[in-house]
């Protein structure tokens, strides 16, 4: 077998590829975890598109939310921390202050949702314009303010930490990698995988679903059947306001324990481009949220761990930019090629206005 391999990689160009192959199959296991990591803002992002848009409302404003969610987050746990000293529980490394932020950073972000629900449902104003007036809002506000606060040097409150699983867990032949993908993770990231398949099966097997489905696919005839189109509009746009606080609180909260003048990078466009490539469904979000997210994480590991061979002079002769900017150039490439063959909800980004009674 050596001798073939060897014979592979030895072939111009292809062999390249040979050795790249090998080299992915060698790090994934223990690049398994940050994969993960890298996917989980992206993944509540996309879930939130597709809560959204499942119902008939486009929420281009997830950015926006995902970043008043990380500051508010940041933010409570500077005020909070030295009001509530307390020590870090061996669960997730939790704090009553911990705590206390993440609650009102996912109320944050349901706010600025319910904002946005109201704009888009009640008023009946352009929702491509609600939605980047909300990014524009967030990003300016929260970078303003965290200009004023940062002033003075305050601690935050801290992070979760990953939970730690047994070392027999990674030893398990075949699984085991996978487990540790899941399990050395955070609350929020842990919590990604119970989420995707809850929402999965809610959607597709419950009678919330089957009514969301309708009212993004003809609302007018779902509610000649008694569905109160504007009140699952409401519920399905703050339910999504959750999905992009737990996303926000990620960042500022799991990922770091600090806050950055626009940390969220995008990704909450990216979530929105994982949702259209997953065909509006929240395995298919899934699936494409860790593709987006493996061209970030690679470029991460590819500093770190270089290749060797031939690989790793090709590789290292690649300015490091490219691999920052690897993961929207996968984006726009995947979604080119995705984004004719993906049809949304019929209804989606159509306002609903009630039949006058007769």
């Amino acid at each position: 077998m050596d001798p073939l391999i060897s014979a592979l990689y030895g072939i111009p160009i292809v062999g390249l590829l040979f050795q790249f192959g090998g080299y992915l199959i060698a790090i994934l296991p223990p690049v398994a975890p940050i994969l993960l990591q890298s996917a989980t803002p992206l993944v509540l992002a996309a879930l939130c598109g597709v809560m959204c848009e499942r119902s008939g409302v486009v929420n281009i404003g997830i950015e926006g939310m995902m970043l008043t969610a990380a500051f508010v987050g940041w933010l409570v746990g500077v005020i909070v921390a030295p009001m509530i000293p307390a020590d870090a529980s061996p669960i997730f490394g939790a704090t009553p202050a911990l705590l206390i932020a993440l609650v009102l950073a996912v109320g944050a972000a349901v706010g600025v949702s319910l904002l946005h629900a109201w704009l888009c449902i009640s008023v009946r104003a352009d929702q491509i314009i609600s939605g980047t007036i909300i990014n524009i809002a967030a990003a300016g506000l929260t970078a303003y303010l965290y200009t004023i606060v940062s002033a003075n040097s305050p601690e935050g409150a801290g992070n979760f930490i990953a939970f730690k699983p047994p070392p027999a867990v990674a030893e398990l032949p075949v699984v085991g990698w996978l487990l540790q993908m899941f399990l050395n993770q955070g609350p929020i990231a842990m919590s990604v995988l119970f989420i995707v398949v809850g929402f999965q099966i809610w959607l597709f097997r419950s009678r919330w679903g089957l009514r969301t489905r309708a009212v993004g696919e003809h609302p007018r005839a779902a509610e000649t059947v008694g569905i109160d189109v504007i009140k699952l509009r409401y519920r399905n746009v703050l339910y999504g306001g959750i999905l992009a606080g737990l996303a926000g609180a990620y960042l500022s909260m799991e990922a770091t324990n600090s806050f950055q003048a626009d940390m969220t990078g995008g990704r909450g466009f990216i979530g929105l481009a994982a949702m259209i490539v997953g065909r509006w469904t929240p395995l298919g979000a899934f699936g494409a949220a860790l593709l987006f997210s493996s061209s970030q994480a690679l470029g991460q590991v590819i500093k770190f761990a270089p290749p060797s061979g031939d690989l790793g002079s090709v590789v290292g002769s690649i300015p490091g930019q490219f691999y920052d900017a690897l993961p929207y150039i996968v984006t726009i490439i995947v979604l080119a090629g995705f984004v004719g063959r993906s049809i949304p909800p019929a209804a989606d980004g159509q306002p609903y206005e009630r039949e006058a009674a007769t």
